[in-house]
């Protein structure tokens, strides 16, 4: 009898450049204090990214509890 195919996952498979990405993010937040998304993306160069790179690994670093989101709008490292 063949097995079930696995649970979808709500968030779309990781690849080794997205925790790159990460890393870039978080360090920028660190070493420049908490930033708005836009400023961020400018910080990070993530205009010359691929399309939505910057968005998939901002939202993987939030999920994962390394970036917080401020009351205030400004994005926060942990």
């Amino acid at each position: 009898m063949p097995m079930p195919p696995p649970k979808a996952s709500t968030e779309g498979p990781r690849d080794r450049q997205v925790f790159h990405e990460m890393g870039q993010i978080v360090r920028a937040l660190e070493a420049n204090g908490p930033a708005g998304p836009d400023d961020l993306a400018k910080e990070v160069g993530a205009p010359y990214w691929e399309k939505d790179r910057f968005d998939r690994a901002l939202s993987f670093a939030v999920a994962d509890g390394l970036v917080t989101r401020g009351t205030d709008g400004l994005l926060h490292p942990v």
